[in-house]
């Protein structure tokens, strides 16, 4: 099990323009960043923390297939997507960019400012009263990514593996 993470509680159909607006998409994913959800949580790009994770309804990601969707939040710190579904493109983007989401039909009962832990091998997260949450399994593969930092890290270690004979 995880350490303990805070909640920043959004609702449903987030799409990717409140994550990564339009307006700044010339400039660097570190300045993307930093408008994140400005439209409906002004507060977040400057208050969210690394470890803290996001709580929304069902189809967060929606809209264009824009990568700095997702990679705003890894730019921010954000641990993990918790919601009842993705939009597909966002879903594999996040993988790749090694944001993990966690689907949960459950989510919405999460609330913004509660303390949360991931536990990725019981496949559920867990409440401070010991309520667990069922998420759908995530594939051993998709986790590894996550793990190694995204896809593009993931190739570059194994890349720098040596080759066995």
């Amino acid at each position: 099990m995880s350490a303990l993470h805070r909640v920043w509680k959004l609702g449903a159909d987030v799409d990717t323009d409140q994550l990564a607006p339009g307006a700044y998409m010339k400039l660097s994913i570190a300045e993307i960043a930093q408008h994140c959800l400005e439209g409906v949580r002004p507060e977040f790009a400057c208050g969210v923390r690394a470890g803290d994770v996001v709580v929304a309804g069902p189809n967060f990601g929606i809209g264009s297939s824009r990568e700095q969707a997702a990679g705003a939040l890894v730019q921010l710190g954000v641990k993990a997507v918790i919601a009842p579904s993705y939009s597909g493109l966002y879903f594999r983007n996040a993988f790749n960019l090694g944001l993990l989401l966690l689907t949960c039909p459950q989510a919405e009962q999460l609330h913004e400012g509660e303390s949360i832990a991931l536990d990725l091998q019981g496949r559920c997260v867990v409440r401070a009263d010991g309520q667990r949450l069922a998420c759908d399994p995530i594939p051993d593969f998709l986790l590894e990514m996550v793990q190694s930092g995204g896809l593009l890290s993931q190739l570059k270690r194994r890349m720098q593996q040596p080759r066995s004979a």
